[in-house]
């Protein structure tokens, strides 16, 4: 039987050598291994369900982004992981030592960086609505720019900036109007979107204008992102060149100089086979081509050339990431459709629930058998929408199964929650064969830590319950 997501023994050896992920394998056990570590292993010590990071695949993955700006822009840039793909202090103490910078959207994700002691000065502060706490705990931090979103956004940051005695370095997100190919809610430079100053319609410049005029505030450049998942290099290079053709006016109208220009993230990774794979290094190709339009324009219109920045996130992390469950109730309704349940769900992957996201599942320990059949695999929550992937394609699954879910490090763990009060699972690095955790699993205390009961409830006699 074959099918979009066959995982026979001969399709999983495919996928390894296309992954050209070296420790993703299918052991001489018949057990799939991560970074040297057979996954029954990993179920038996920390249990399921469990997120798994490779960390050679995202040290690598840091490296290609990091040695091609040095490569092919002589160094004149600077690599942001974007946390929101995954965010724990350990991701950031490998982003300090792979020597690139970090980009935050949230005061929680600057807290964790900044505890995990990255450098407040290469992480840069996103969100369309940064609330007031968050701008004070960035500006008095120190961290090097904030991506402004908003008119009133830069009225805070000169307010607060004034009050602490700086001039905070600012890029205003602009909308350059290019749609990339992808899902409508991860298009983001949509002439419609709640991100960014939109070109076309003036406003950009005017903001611009507007943080010209400030006296704690400092513009240095802008920023856009156009979506997320994209394969295709043409939209990232139209985007670079309408952001170039944009400082280009600013120079001539306002004598305004770009200094630096970030172009944002979005690379598509594999999800399954309907997904182009492309390896490690075939990334380099992307900033290739977004270096090549900014060189080319910036010699073309006089303009200087800018300190690039770029933001990838589940590029770095979402292919050396996989999730592990346990499979329980098996349930065939004939002719219609065979579900298989695991002791996860929407609480700990809700990307199906919000965008009919895809996936490739292997069962861990029978990872060499042929496929028999289609399936459904489900989660244990109170919601019929509660699936982590429809068409997958496995053995004839049974209770106990250990079950992989691949391709899960970014938007898994960072998007998860406490829907019927199920358990965030905990998050494990492996290298070498040796595996941590670098988040803890949660306890039932962990969960009702913050519960309290009002005084009034506890009193005898309470009627709140009486007809």
């Amino acid at each position: 039987m074959k099918t979009q997501n066959g995982r026979n023994a001969a399709a999983l050896r495919k996928a390894e050598e296309m992954n050209a992920r070296d420790t993703l394998k299918v052991n001489e056990k018949g057990h799939l291994e991560i970074g040297g570590a057979d996954c029954v292993d990993l179920a038996k010590k920390f249990g399921t369900p469990l997120y798994v990071f490779d960390e050679a695949y995202i040290r690598r993955m840091m490296g290609v982004y990091r040695d091609t700006l040095e490569r092919e822009y002589g160094g004149n840039g600077l690599v942001l992981y974007a946390s929101k793909a995954f965010s724990c202090e350990a991701m950031y103490r490998i982003a300090d030592q792979e020597n690139i910078g970090a980009d935050v959207v949230s005061g929680g994700e600057l807290y964790t960086a900044l505890k995990a002691g990255f450098p407040a000065s290469k992480i840069y502060m996103h969100g369309n609505n940064k609330l007031d706490y968050e701008l004070e705990e960035a500006i008095s931090a120190g961290v090097g720019c904030i991506v402004a979103d908003a008119v009133t956004e830069i009225d805070k940051i000169e307010r607060i900036a004034a009050e602490h005695g700086k001039v905070q370095n600012i890029l205003l997100r602009i909308n350059p109007g290019v749609e990339a190919h992808t899902h409508a809610y991860i298009q983001t430079a949509k002439t419609d979107s709640k991100f960014g100053f939109s070109v076309a319609d003036g406003t950009a410049e005017e903001a611009a204008e507007y943080a010209l005029s400030q006296a704690h505030v400092c513009l240095r450049g802008f920023h856009c992102h156009i979506g997320s998942q994209i394969f295709e290099k043409q939209s990232f290079v139209l985007a670079a060149e309408k952001c170039m053709a944009f400082a280009a006016e600013m120079k001539e109208r306002h004598g305004f100089v770009t200094e630096e220009l970030n172009l944002g993230g979005g690379f598509g990774i594999w999800y399954t086979d309907e997904d182009r794979k492309i390896p490690p290094e075939g990334y380099a190709e992307y900033l290739e081509a977004l270096i090549g339009a900014v060189v080319r324009c910036a010699d073309g219109k006089g303009l200087k050339r800018p300190f690039l920045l770029i933001e990838p996130g589940r590029s770095i992390v979402g292919e050396a990431g996989i999730t592990l469950y346990t499979v329980g109730a098996v349930k065939n309704i004939p002719g219609v459709r065979k579900y298989v349940a695991v002791d996860g769900g929407m609480f700990d992957n809700p990307r199906y629930a919000l965008y009919q996201a895809k996936y490739t599942p292997v069962l861990a320990a029978r990872a060499n058998e042929t496929p028999t059949e289609i399936v459904s695999i489900a989660g244990k929550c109170c919601e019929s929408g509660d699936l982590i992937c429809t068409g997958a394609n496995l053995p004839a699954a049974k209770p106990g199964d250990l079950l992989a879910v691949l391709s899960t490090g970014a938007y898994n763990y960072s998007m998860a929650m406490n829907y019927n009060r199920n358990l965030i699972p905990p998050c494990v690095l492996v290298k070498d064969g040796r595996a941590e955790y670098i988040v803890r699993p949660q306890s039932y205390e962990d969960l009702t830590r913050n519960d309290v009961i009002p005084a009034r409830l506890s009193e005898k006699g309470a009627d709140g319950g009486k007809d």
